[in-house]
């Protein structure tokens, strides 16, 4: 597959979002599990701690491997994109449902942080190479 390369500053930005899923996991697994389970629609046919612990997995392993992979950046960077667009659904329901976590206690805070997940999308589209990747290829796909 591709070996695209990154610069410095996108290793830099790749790296930071690496460690802040590594850090988010970890919270799901331990200090902020209350907290995450707000954000767990009700639709969700799991238990709410379940889906909390198994989404903090998720987070831990896919930010160790955004920080460590040396190979398939391209596609870790689309995993991780198509991950925080799966978690979007929390985050409204946060919003929608009123649910205090994180500090997001009013509803202006709370509808603030849904205009934050395009930037993780981005975020990790970039600096993974992902994005210049699909922007070369967009014919071929």
């Amino acid at each position: 597959m591709d070996r695209h390369h990154t610069t410095k500053t996108q290793n830099i930005f790749r790296i930071l979002l690496g460690l802040m899923l590594v850090i988010a996991g970890t919270g799901h697994l331990a200090f902020a599990r209350i907290e995450f389970q707000a954000q767990v629609p009700d639709w969700v046919p799991m238990d709410k701690d379940l889906t909390v612990v198994l989404s903090g997995i998720v987070e831990i392993l896919l930010g160790l491997v955004i920080i460590f992979a040396k190979r398939y950046r391209i596609q870790i960077g689309i995993f991780a994109a198509v991950f925080f667009v799966m978690v979007f659904p929390g985050n409204i329901a946060q919003y929608l449902n009123e649910r205090d976590a994180f500090g997001l206690n009013s509803d202006s805070l709370r509808i603030m942080r849904l205009f934050f997940q395009p930037v993780l999308i981005f975020w990790a589209l970039w600096a993974s190479g992902a994005w210049d990747h699909l922007h070369r290829h967009k014919g071929n796909v």
